[in-house]
């Protein structure tokens, strides 16, 4: 796949004409992330946005004790980076390689450029942005609101709305997390995670198969 098929499989860029896909391959670059690389640290200027093509990326936050709060996991047509470039403030968390990971990366002048000439990117990057700004308001709410076990069954279904796959049997699969990724997700301990997963398998609300993670269909519905 050449570079503007590439760019023609992030959403932000589907309604781009070929010539203007044409000019914004000349501008962009392709980069390579080995797993557990970081692509920019929390506070540092920024000068890039970034897409992903392939792989996953953590955003995430730091505490003053050292704990890691994970804001979001993104995934092959998402993209990153681009809150620095707007406000020209620092960045405001940390972004990492949990996979081997494929991006594309515009420097700001050239992001500022490609928003200033194509309407259709900027109310695509508005629209994206308001649903992560309602997604943000619902996390800040599930932590306010919810227990423990609650929280922990909220990003269960969060991750199965957004990963998941539809069975035959109508059961949804998708990536299985691994227990600390959650317990950063919701601000607590990998050991409490444990424990509410081996409650929802006892339930028989969720079962693992291999490295995914199966839930039942009317799961969503036992928590929403």
């Amino acid at each position: 796949m050449d570079e503007q098929e590439l760019l023609r499989t992030v959403p932000i860029f589907a309604e781009l004409s070929d010539a203007d896909i044409a000019s914004l391959s000349r501008l962009a670059t392709r980069r390579r992330y080995p797993k557990d690389t970081v692509v920019f640290f929390e506070n540092e200027e920024g000068d890039f946005f970034f897409m992903i093509l392939e792989g996953r990326i953590k955003v995430t936050i730091l505490g003053d004790d050292g704990r890691e709060v994970i804001l979001s996991i993104l995934g092959p047509g998402d993209f990153f980076g681009e809150m620095a470039l707007l406000d020209n403030e620092p960045r405001s968390a940390t972004a990492i390689a949990i996979e081997d990971s494929e991006l594309i990366s515009l420097h700001r002048t050239d992001f500022q450029t490609v928003l200033t000439d194509n309407r259709s990117i900027t109310s695509a990057l508005i629209k994206i942005l308001s649903q992560r700004l309602r997604h943000a308001n619902q996390q800040i709410s599930t932590l306010a609101l919810l227990d423990v076990y609650g929280r922990v069954a909220r990003v269960i279904v969060d991750m199965a709305r957004e990963e998941g796959r539809r069975l035959k049997d109508g059961r949804i699969a998708f990536r299985r997390a691994t227990h600390q990724e959650i317990a950063n997700r919701i601000g607590t301990t990998r050991e409490t995670v444990t424990r509410m997963l081996k409650d929802l398998e006892r339930q028989g609300l969720i079962h693992v198969e291999g490295k995914e993670m199966v839930v039942q269909p009317d799961f969503e519905k036992v928590f929403d």
